[in-house]
């Protein structure tokens, strides 16, 4: 039976949404039925062009998958922890039973986290094993943005994006963390996979949706704002009202599971009173964080992310990869950052997962460029019947190729930076360094002080290199007290317990001990006079960003009051962890 000429246009319009063949319920021919369905049948792999067609996509999802893995097990053993890997590492090796009673007094916002290290951790207590989670998850984003892009565009784009992802410096900073937040990035790109796949219709993925970003919640609270961004491309699309409910169901469900935990959160935010509010600045920072460090490397990206914008909106109850990576890479530390102008909470670890978007937005741009570029060439050869100059961009191995060695290039112009973060400098301090100045200098029986206390974290972390010392101001240890750091005596015990000793060991913050900030506490504040009044510094050792000073006392009293003046009160920054 022949076609009808109007029925071929609605054949047509029904045959190609989201490059997939979808009978979208207008009338259709048996001709029209059977060839839709050995399209779909060789689209599933029932055919030679469908296997072909299973193996490019298999190859774009696993490919980025194992680039991430090499760079993010390359250099992992630094030979040091600095300070939140340090609270992850001593955290981790407690009993249950004490890391629950921690969770009721700080750090409630990464139990789950350290529930997780601490079944790491009993295979082999070390710090290359602490931070194999944040590798594997690493990874596996990286392949979840590839599937991501082969999903909603094609696997050349998949390809590419989940590439840009594994050669991030910022990707690749974070995959190598003993933290939760290259898991939380992993299971946002997750939700994210799951949220195309509901819109697309997939049944089931709805609630395995709400399941799956309700845990990642739960890893780092401040992931609930994905739901902002997936409400963003909802509107986008101009979904239709079935839509809008199933997300809706799915986002109640994971703000009413959060509940708890911003509710014990909220009496434990005195630990991020050290935040200052976000600038431009910040946002630029930020911006190059995800779009490449290098000049070079930010300026080609950022022009493909503006060329990319072209397909940010698609037809209606359509959802395209614009209209998906767009809302995942600005809304979360847009909305962090407005909400940080009143109550400042924004760092960009935070938001880590909306890095994400940033390679899809770029391999989307190129993805353009290359469509321009095959419309631009000539369209038939000298003496032949021309065939129309405007046609689909050509799915040519040859323009995959080059958007993977354009990477490459990237890999390389950003290579100094990746082989600089390997080096434990990179981080704010190196506390494996400390520990080797400590056990070095000490013997057993000599006498310690921490100032501030959270120095005392060296010490949990690297418990040998501090084997026989006496800690002068501890009552009773982290594990024990439910503390990060310990119990610390009074301000009057501690002056009394300094007052018997004739030398101490300081492990401190070196701008404490110059007098570029004051401590608020009143305990840290009688240890710093004591030092003043009573003792001389002998010896001096600067590692790791820490200081690890020999303090002996004085032969006579300082005439006249204290020696040196306490410096003037500043405000505090208490630890950060």
């Amino acid at each position: 039976m022949p076609i009808r000429r109007h029925d071929r246009k609605r054949v047509g319009e029904s045959q190609k949404i989201g490059r997939t063949v979808v009978n979208v319920g207008l009338p259709v021919t048996p001709q029209s039925r059977r060839a839709a369905a050995t399209a779909v049948v060789a689209r599933a792999g029932g055919g030679p062009g469908g296997h072909r067609a299973g193996i490019r996509r298999r190859t774009a999802v696993g490919l980025p998958g194992l680039v991430m893995l090499a760079v993010g097990l390359w250099g992992l053993d630094r030979g040091g922890m600095w300070r939140d890997e340090a609270v992850s590492f001593q955290v981790g090796r407690r009993t249950v039973p004490q890391i629950w009673r921690l969770l009721h007094d700080v750090d409630a916002v990464h139990g789950v986290y350290y529930f997780l290290v601490h079944a790491v951790l009993a295979v082999h207590p070390g710090e290359v094993v602490l931070r194999l989670p944040s590798v594997c998850a690493a990874a596996v984003t990286a392949a979840l943005v590839a599937a991501l892009g082969a999903r909603l565009a094609r696997p050349r784009v998949g390809l590419w994006a989940g590439l840009l992802y594994a050669v991030t410096p910022m990707a690749g900073h974070y995959a190598q963390e003993g933290r939760s937040y290259a898991l939380v990035a992993a299971g946002a790109t997750l939700a994210t996979l799951l949220f195309v796949r509901a819109v697309q219709g997939a049944s089931g993925s709805w609630p395995a949706y709400g399941a799956v970003l309700g845990l990642t919640c739960w890893l780092h609270e401040f992931a609930v704002l994905l739901l902002c961004a997936h409400a963003g491309s909802l509107a986008l699309a101009r979904a239709g009202g079935r839509v809008w409910r199933g997300w809706g169901c799915a986002a109640g469900g994971v703000v009413v599971s959060l509940v708890p935990m911003a509710l014990v959160s909220r009496g434990q935010a005195a630990q991020v009173a050290w935040l200052r509010r976000p600038t431009t600045v910040t946002a630029e920072a930020l911006l190059r964080g995800f779009l490449g460090p290098s000049g070079a490397v930010y300026t080609v990206c950022l022009g493909l992310v503006v060329a990319g914008l072209v397909g940010l909106v698609g037809r209606r109850g359509d959802i395209t990869l614009v209209g998906v990576a767009l809302p995942l890479t600005v809304v979360p530390p847009v909305v962090l950052m407005l909400a940080s102008q009143a109550s400042p909470l924004f760092v960009g670890r935070y938001v880590l997962y909306a890095l994400s978007g940033a390679p899809l937005l770029v391999a989307a741009g190129a993805e353009w460029v290359a469509g321009v570029v095959g419309r631009l060439r000539p369209a038939g050869r000298p003496g032949r019947r021309p065939l129309p100059r405007l046609r689909k961009v050509s799915p040519s191995p040859l323009v995959t190729l080059t958007g993977v060695f354009a990477i490459a290039l990237a890999f390389v112009h950003q290579l100094p930076l990746l082989r600089a973060d390997r080096n434990p400098g990179a981080r704010p301090d190196d506390l494996g360094a400390v520990s080797r100045v400590v056990a070095r200098e000490l013997v057993p029986g000599d006498a310690v002080l921490f100032l501030p206390a959270h120095a005392r974290n060296v010490a949990l972390a690297y418990p040998g290199a501090f084997k026989g010392v006496r800690d002068v101001a501890l009552v009773e240890g982290a594990a024990g007290s439910g503390t990060l750091y310990g119990r610390e005596a009074g301000p009057r015990e501690v002056r009394r317990r300094m007052e018997r000793l004739d030398r101490v060991w300081v492990v401190a913050d070196p701008d404490l001990l110059a007098g570029r900030w004051s401590p608020r506490r009143p305990v840290e504040r009688a240890k710093l006079a004591a030092l003043r009044r009573e003792f001389t510094g002998r010896q001096e050792i600067l590692r790791g960003g820490m200081a690890v000073r020999l303090y002996v006392r004085d032969p006579l009293p300082a005439a006249g009051g204290p020696r040196l003046p306490l410096p003037l009160p500043r405000p505090p920054r208490p630890a950060r962890s």
